[in-house]
């Protein structure tokens, strides 16, 4: 590098007269710095609108509104004894009237501790954050030798250490994938008890004959109990029906059991036409298409600011917060002004809407006028009636049958075409609603800033070296001037001294 001078012999300002000069050869390496900004902030942007088709697609389409419970037009009503149970109708209810009479719920297979007392001789009681060597205290029984207690759950064997507490022992034994049990601990009673996760008569808890861990609940003795059915009487057949659980489907009506009747206590249950979730879940669903549909326009249709170009570093240190703030929103308004991938996206959206337009104009769903771009209109009384009258067929338009689709499958699919096509462009991810996710370098626009890096770091070597071969040559022109002087003082004082 270059020793950098300040015009000492010549009284030239040389760090400003480079300055300047610079100035001017730096305006491409500022412009180009710019572009890579503005790219950056389209890919964001992208990403932004990324995450907002994935939740249309995942969240509401196909988990919120495209499932069979989501415009079922019959509800179920209980009575009598309506603590013994809970009642929901499904899609496939027929509204057969059933009186319902619970001889036994069903058990999963159980293992259970004798319990103790928790109270030690201070007068602490313990609970689920004492650990499993207060308990050990508390029973006064020896200590594992390795300091870790045992136990075997279905071929499952865990050693749990003695530190652990209560609770951290619970989720180390039902998060255990082979043992596929419930482990709850009373703090009342002090009892243990691990409970089958499965209610059939595969359902089991099988223990080891070494098992350590129980004693610490008890005085080692365990209850177990083998799994058993659910009993009911429909109809007062004369034959109960089993069941694997206490939550079962008989003619299109979701059952969960709650307790034991006698003959006199019986729960009835009935079937009503209500079409108020099926008209719920259209209107969500409308305003949601609306929302997005309104999102991709207003960026489409953005008006772009060519003068406001992203700001330098130097542009900023003179401005106010507030001025940078707007400078700045205007910088990114316009981003993606006529973008063809969110133009094709709308066109899309509007296609699947205008190609079942009839059908949806009979249910009470059209558009809004021209000026409103594809915006859905609801008609709740008029889709009510379609949904009490004809309620398949109305379901049906949106939710697709067997052999076809309808608006709600049709939707997803072209939303899915518009995440191929981000995931291409700006290196999205069409899974991810991550808007820290990294971004894949291989798409169109992550090679445009591969580009950018590369043109940047050139230009900007480019330019030191240009800058210190200014700085040289001014070096050069005061070394020489300098030594000009320095002569012409030698020849001045000759002249002088004769």
């Amino acid at each position: 590098m270059a020793i950098r001078v300040s015009g000492m012999s010549s009284g030239l300002d040389v760090e400003g007269i480079v300055k300047e000069m610079m100035t001017a050869r730096r305006q491409p390496l500022i412009k180009l710095n710019q572009n890579k900004i503005a790219l950056q902030w389209q890919r964001d942007s992208y990403r932004e609108l990324n995450s907002k088709l994935i939740d249309f697609r995942n969240n509401k389409l196909l988990a919120k509104y495209d499932n069979s419970n989501s415009m079922i037009t019959q509800k179920a009503v209980v009575t009598g004894n309506t603590a013994a149970l809970k009642a929901e109708a499904t899609a496939d209810a027929n509204g057969i009237p059933m009186t319902i009479g619970i001889t036994r719920l069903a058990k999963p297979a159980t293992v259970e501790t004798a319990g103790m007392t928790l109270t030690n001789s201070s007068g602490i009681r313990l609970n689920g954050s004492s650990k499993l060597s207060d308990l050990q205290k508390l029973n006064n029984t020896a200590a594992p030798s390795n300091g870790k207690y045992k136990i075997t759950l279905n071929g499952d064997t865990l050693e749990l250490d003695a530190g652990l507490s209560i609770n951290e022992t619970l989720a180390m034994i039902n998060k255990s994938e082979k043992g596929n049990v419930t482990a709850k601990f009373d703090e009342v009673s002090g009892k243990l008890t691990i409970a089958s996760k499965t209610y059939n008569n595969t359902g089991k808890v099988e223990m080891g004959t070494t098992d350590s861990l129980l004693s610490l609940f008890g005085s080692g003795t365990v209850t177990k109990t083998q799994y058993q059915t659910a009993q009911v009487n429909i109809n007062n057949s004369p034959k109960d029906m089993d069941f694997a659980s206490n939550t079962f489907t008989i003619n299109g009506i979701s059952i969960t059991l709650l307790a034991e009747t006698t003959s006199t206590t019986k729960a009835s249950i009935a079937t009503e036409t209500d079409a108020s979730k099926a008209v719920e879940t259209v209107k969500s669903f409308i305003q949601d298409y609306n929302e997005l549909l309104n999102t991709l326009n207003t960026k489409v249709n953005e008006e772009r600011y060519k003068d406001f170009t992203p700001l330098t570093d130097e542009q900023k240190q003179a401005m106010k917060e507030n001025d940078i703030e707007l400078w700045e929103k205007k910088a990114k308004s316009g981003l993606h002004k006529n973008d063809d991938v969110l133009k094709s996206t709308i066109s899309s959206m509007r296609a699947v809407v205008m190609e079942q337009l009839g059908a949806l104009s009979n249910v009470g769903v059209t558009t809004g006028l021209y000026y409103e771009n594809g915006k859905l209109i609801l008609n709740e009384e008029k889709l009510k009636k379609a949904f009490e009258s004809n309620p398949q067929g109305t379901a049906a338009i949106f939710q697709g049958t067997s052999s076809q689709g309808g608006v709600f499958d049709k939707l997803a699919t072209e939303i899915n075409s518009t995440l191929d096509k981000l995931v291409l462009k700006a290196g999205t991810s069409k899974y991810s609603m991550d808007l820290t996710a990294t971004y894949k370098t291989e798409s169109t626009m992550g090679k445009r800033l591969k580009d950018y890096n590369t043109r940047i770091s050139n230009l900007t070597t480019k330019l030191a070296t240009l800058e210190n071969n200014y700085y040289k040559k001014f070096t050069a022109m005061e070394t020489a001037m300098s030594q000009y002087n320095s002569q012409s003082s030698s020849l001045s004082s000759l002249f002088t001294s004769k």
